[in-house]
């Protein structure tokens, strides 16, 4: 089917009137279409023939069509449809007027680090929609970028490049994708992710900026070969865009970030690089108020010709496809004779048939002699005015080559360009990761260029590094991985730049970041050191007292502050039986937080057998008795005679610190000694002496 004889007026799908053609590709032609239902433009995909009778194709295409439909995105080419008519498959798209990134591009425009910024973000967040859903795209360049009225960004051709891998028609092996922006992997027939999109995307923004694209060569092959492992080389062009595209494009793609990453990035850089100018759109679909009946063709229109006709039939040969297929535009026309100025200046309405000869002819008319006279006069006019004119502009001045003021002061900058007599005109400054602030970031025009005398050079002065967004650091990260993510984000860290005790923080990991005072900031400039504060793990726990209360207390005061608690038992003469004497730590001792902490707890005094002492002599006796842990408590008898009984008794066992009775008589000198208890002796307790007729009382003994 070719696109140039396809009659218009045909309804596909019994909905889609095709009314346009506007322009062909590798894989389909596609047209401009009114929806009869919604009453609405639309752009259809009529897939080339070749594919239309591939089975393996169709297959893909029409899994690849349903996956395509689903996506849902502000920056996303929406797929509004698809179905198969006599000629094969076909894709219902959005139709848009704002042209591609590519029309900008071929119109020799270049885009500011601004611009650059936001329609990297847009175009990064409609690839990470896309991956989050499984589809990666496979052929980013700048056709694939497309704008709607307003500037604002649509990718487009998801799921294309896929589906045509699975054509009979291509050569086994063969990379889809377009080899000027893909990926290493691509060219090493690698599996794909999402990462390739990125490092695609970075050509198309790398070349948006400075006009080239990274290792570009004679053919795809050597393209192709160029940039396997090797990193996009630098460009002062890139401005504070370099880091994130040289990120974009690493060679590997474990090292460039993902498209939510790149997202991100770009649109914080888009914030702090605003106002950003409005896109210089190239606008070349039909215009708005064309009956969708009529074929739109642009022509330039050539003012030296008297007559322009168009041969054969009302589709023009040679209409070429200048972005997507979805992007339904009208490129440019060269007929025989004319040159193809790459802008429309006439847009003719064609209906079907040859349109009349004289929409296309323009008349020249005899002049008649009197007419001559006044030319002369108008011409001489002309030529006075323009002498006065060029002496106002300076048309006569001297050119010099401007040079190169980029690094230096504004001072220096100035006295260089005056010393040419050229004006300096001073502009906004910018962002800049490589020239100091106060000094021209950049020039236009550029070094080498001609210029006259008198003419102006514009400068703008560096404002200092971009702010960048600093990434959180909370969430269990230790130094080398907190240290990694601020290199990610340009930043440098000092970690542990302190450190500080912590009951929730585990020990090692990042408690908070800071940078200029400021705790846990959300951005810093481009390169800042930030200092990040480790924990300790839990802080140190002073041990209470806890004398004169009970085990049970302590440990659970001791429990809740994170130690360790053991009961040990001891007697004591002093503390009552279970009450705690003592801890170990002490008292006002501090103690690592689940260290072990030991409680003393008394038993009360020892129990001790009461000695044998009967016989000995009461000094002998109460060494013994204190030898026990007992004490002496009151001595009935002589202090220097013998002791014949105690109280308590010898063997009973008795508590340390009791005080035993002696009872003593004096040494026998004849007989035998009485026994306790007999007439002659001394009743235990009594506290009296006998001894024959005579009785005393002693006093107790304090020995």
């Amino acid at each position: 089917m070719s696109i140039v004889s396809e009659p218009l007026g045909r309804v596909l799908g019994n909905r889609y009137r095709l009314v346009a053609a506007l322009g062909s590709g590798a894989s389909a032609h596609v047209f401009l279409a009114e929806d009869m239902v919604l009453q609405r433009r639309v752009a259809v995909k009529v897939l080339q023939p070749a594919l239309a009778r591939d089975d393996a194709f169709l297959r893909r295409f029409r899994a690849e069509a349903r996956s395509v439909a689903a996506l849902n995105h502000p920056h996303v080419l929406r797929v509004f449809d698809w179905g198969e008519g006599e000629d094969g498959p076909y894709l219902v798209l959005e139709y848009l007027e704002g042209g591609s990134l590519f029309d900008i591009l071929a119109s020799g425009r270049r885009l500011s680090a601004g611009q650059v910024a936001r329609v990297g973000a847009q175009a990064a967040d409609g690839l990470a929609y896309a991956h989050a859903r499984g589809v990666v795209h496979r052929d980013v360049k700048p056709a694939n970028i497309l704008f709607d009225e307003d500037g604002r960004v649509r990718v487009a051709d998801f799921g294309v490049a896929r589906a045509l891998s699975s054509a009979s028609t291509t050569d086994p092996g063969t990379m889809l994708g377009t080899a000027r922006y893909a990926s290493p992997e691509q060219a090493q027939g690698m599996q794909l992710d999402g990462r390739s999109d990125v490092y695609s995307l970075g050509l198309v923004l790398y070349e948006a900026m400075t006009g080239t694209v990274p290792f570009a060569r004679e053919t795809p092959h050597a393209t192709l070969q160029a940039r396997i492992g090797e990193p996009v080389p630098k460009d002062p062009a890139l401005g504070p865009l370099e880091p994130e595209l040289t990120a974009a494009c690493a060679p590997k793609a474990k090292d460039r970030p993902d498209a939510t990453q790149l997202a991100r990035r770009l649109a914080a850089l888009a914030d702090e690089l605003s106002p950003v100018d409005p896109l210089p759109l190239v606008r070349r679909g039909p215009l708005e108020d064309a009956d969708l009946g009529a074929t739109q063709v642009d022509l330039p229109v050539a003012p030296d010709r008297a007559d322009l006709t168009l041969a054969g039939t009302p589709a023009v040969a040679g209409l070429g496809v200048t972005g997507v297929l979805g992007a339904a535009q009208i490129a440019p026309v060269a007929s025989s004779g004319l040159v193809d100025t790459g802008e429309p200046t006439a847009t003719i309405a064609l209906r079907g048939g040859v349109p009349p000869v004289g929409a296309y002819t323009m008349h020249r008319h005899r002049r008649r002699w009197p007419w001559v006279l006044a030319v002369l006069v108008v011409v001489a006019a002309i030529l006075a005015a323009g002498g006065v004119y060029a002496v106002k502009k300076r048309l006569f001045a001297a050119s010099h080559l401007v040079p190169s003021v980029v690094g230096d002061t504004l001072a220096t900058a100035r006295r260089v360009l005056s010393a040419d007599h050229f004006h300096v005109q001073l502009e906004p400054g910018v962002t800049s990761t490589k020239v100091a602030p106060g000094t021209v970031a950049r020039q236009d025009p550029r070094q080498g260029t001609s210029l006259k005398e008198g003419s102006t050079v514009q400068l703008v002065p560096s404002s200092g590094v971009p702010s960048v967004t600093v990434p959180s650091l909370t969430g269990g990260l230790d130094c080398t991985v907190a240290t990694r993510l601020l290199a990610g984000a340009h930043l440098k860290a000092s970690c542990p730049a302190a450190s500080a005790y912590s009951r929730t923080v585990p020990n090692g990991d990042v408690i908070s970041w800071s940078y200029g005072g400021k705790n846990d900031p959300v951005t810093a400039p481009y390169g800042a050191k930030i200092l990040v504060t480790v924990s300790e793990g839990k802080p140190p726990v002073k041990i209470p007292s806890f004398a004169g209360g009970t085990y049970t207390q302590a440990a659970a005061t001791l429990s809740a502050d994170g130690l360790s608690v053991t009961e040990v038992q001891v007697y004591s003469t002093t503390v009552p039986a279970g009450q705690v004497i003592s801890t170990t730590p002490g008292a006002g001792a501090t103690a690592p937080f689940g260290s072990h902490v030991t409680v003393s707890v008394s038993k009360g005094p020892r129990a001790v057998p009461v000695p044998t002492v009967i016989g000995d002599t009461v000094t002998k006796a109460t060494a013994a008795i204190q030898a026990a842990g007992l004490t002496v408590g009151a001595v009935y008898g002589p202090g220097t005679g013998v002791v014949f009984t105690t109280n308590p008794l010898a063997g009973q066992e008795e508590k340390v610190g009791t005080a035993v009775d002696l009872y003593s008589e004096p040494p026998p000198s004849t007989g035998n000694r009485p026994k306790p208890g007999s007439g002659s002796g001394t009743s235990p307790g009594s506290g009296t002496t006998t001894s024959g007729t005579t009785t005393s009382t002693t006093a107790p003994s304090g020995g």
